[in-house]
């Protein structure tokens, strides 16, 4: 596993919620920027909703639903007849380690607190952090980056 790449995944999600974007934008568009890929970037836009636990509802943590997103971009299906267990089996696996690392999946649980506070802002920006590393270590390890590795490791190793 390449250490390099795993912090450069934590440093472009942390930059993109310093500059303002929530939760689930930010490791959406941390990947945008890391995968070759053929969509708009105004796909990055599917993400707004999902920050504060939905909207700020507090359910299912905004990284964790902007990583499932970005799962869904690698292994997502094309066709009703395409195999959906596979899909489901990692998604699964990638909210279970979520769940492991962090403690809980729902974002009332792992901050508590004024949305707007200093100190939401801190604990948002860990788990933003640590959840995208955590999202390219399962990434890795899951072989999922489908001959795109070589081309992140020319430019994110040192």
């Amino acid at each position: 596993m390449n250490q390099d790449l795993t912090m450069a995944a934590r440093n472009k999600a942390g930059e993109y919620f310093k500059q303002g974007f929530n939760c689930a934008e930010s490791i959406l568009r941390a990947y945008l920027d890391f995968l070759p890929h053929d969509f708009s970037p105004e796909v990055a836009r599917l993400a707004s909703t999902f920050g504060g636990g939905l909207g700020r509802a507090g359910c299912t943590c905004g990284v964790l639903t902007g990583s499932e997103m970005v799962l869904g971009m690698l292994v997502g299906r094309d066709s009703p007849s395409d195999d959906l267990n596979r899909v489901y089996q990692l998604s699964g696996e990638l909210h279970d380690r979520f769940k492991e690392k962090f403690g809980s999946t729902c974002c009332r649980v792992l901050n508590k607190g004024d949305y707007q506070s200093q100190d939401h802002f801190r604990r948002c920006l860990k788990i933003t952090g640590g959840g995208s590393m955590l999202l390219m270590q399962f990434l890795l390890e899951n072989s999922l980056l489908n001959g795109k590795l070589d081309d992140l490791l020319k430019e994110y190793s040192a």
